[in-house]
């Protein structure tokens, strides 16, 4: 089990700010739908299971905070030992098997969205440029703890650093 901080189940205010936005897609061209509250460990542990096939699997790794409109999860994924939850990486594992590291802590998925972008459209259709959102770019600016950089850069630099979530994920499948 990897160990983080004491309260791996708390949401962070980041994500608790971005729960009270309205997506939109047809005016936003994000298909997210964040959550208020992380899933119960229950639930993940089922999610997960079902994903991968793998019976034998829980879902402590994830922290799962919102979903596209076809049932795609977002993620933190908790890999870095000892770290807090909002230093951990954001993932997306789609309803088809689609699956991605989509920025390497909550800061920078912050800023991922607030260029009007998601997880389902980073993940799904390499798009790295939306429509920039003013209530989005607002919480990143109060919110985010590394500095603004295209969404590109950011899934990039993730993915260097997480060169194998892909092949890792495989792996559990059953």
């Amino acid at each position: 089990m990897i160990e983080t901080t004491g309260d791996d189940r708390r949401f962070p205010p980041a994500l608790a700010d971005v729960a009270r936005v309205e997506f939109d897609y047809d005016v936003d061209g994000i298909d997210f739908e964040p959550y208020d509250a992380f899933d119960s460990a229950e639930e993940t542990t089922d999610w997960l299971r079902h994903w991968t096939g793998n019976h034998e699997l829980d879902g402590d790794a994830y922290r799962v905070f919102g979903q596209d409109g076809t049932g795609g999860l977002a993620a933190l994924w908790r890999v870095r030992q000892g770290r807090p939850l909002a230093e951990q990486p954001v993932v997306f594992l789609g309803s088809e098997g689609e699956r991605g590291v989509v920025a390497g802590n909550l800061s920078d998925f912050l800023w991922v969205l607030a260029g009007g972008v998601g997880p389902l459209e980073v993940v799904d259709f390499e798009q790295y440029e939306g429509r920039p959102n003013a209530t989005l770019t607002e919480l990143a600016e109060r919110h985010a703890t590394t500095p603004r950089r295209p969404a590109r850069e950011i899934v990039t630099e993730a993915r260097s650093e997480f060169p194998t979530f892909s092949e890792d994920l495989d792996e559990l499948c059953r």
